[in-house]
């Protein structure tokens, strides 16, 4: 078999077997770069009273369960911190998907929302389906789009250079 024609059965097969994998990866990852432009998709950073800490561990906790969205009874159901100190608050991202944050001078809630980027982004890199289709699907599809990007290349110079040669003679 000639090379241009495994080149063009590898370059057409490909693109099939890839396609939808791929395109999670794009829809997502255009929604993804439109995260800070969005609050859909990711709350916008509210700015507290001070940029001085003086909130403890045990007042975050405390404030964070107050809000009736955040389903939160201790630390098992938050996910993580982000603080700013710069913006005088506190990220507060819980395990269903909300944020809450908090004044770090006040302890005030300044802003409670849901928080779809990390769900995005668990889709865009395959973790969303499970950490098999991750390694298994996600990753292979990366590599495949590293392949054809090349018989792409290689497809468009060749015909380019056909192209050309017809011109001259």
């Amino acid at each position: 078999m000639k090379l241009s024609r495994l080149n063009r059965l590898i370059h057409r097969w490909g693109s099939i077997a890839i396609a939808l994998p791929v395109i999670v990866v794009i829809v997502s990852g255009i929604i993804l770069q439109l995260k800070k432009e969005s609050a859909w998709v990711q709350p916008p950073t509210a700015k507290g009273s001070s940029t001085e800490l003086s909130l403890s561990f045990d007042q975050i906790l405390a404030a964070t369960r107050a809000v009736p969205e955040a389903e939160v009874l201790g630390w098992e159901h938050i996910s993580r911190l982000d603080v700013r100190p710069d913006k005088g608050m506190v990220k507060v991202r819980c395990n269903n998907r909300w944020e809450v944050q908090l004044d770090t001078q006040t302890g005030d809630v300044l802003q409670v929302a849901y928080r779809r980027s990390d769900l995005i982004e668990s889709l865009h890199d395959g973790s969303f389906f499970s950490d098999l289709a991750k390694l298994r699907v996600f990753l292979p599809t990366a590599m495949m789009l590293a392949i054809l990007w090349g018989t792409g290349g290689y497809l468009f110079f060749r015909l380019t250079k056909k192209m050309l040669n017809r011109r001259c003679s």
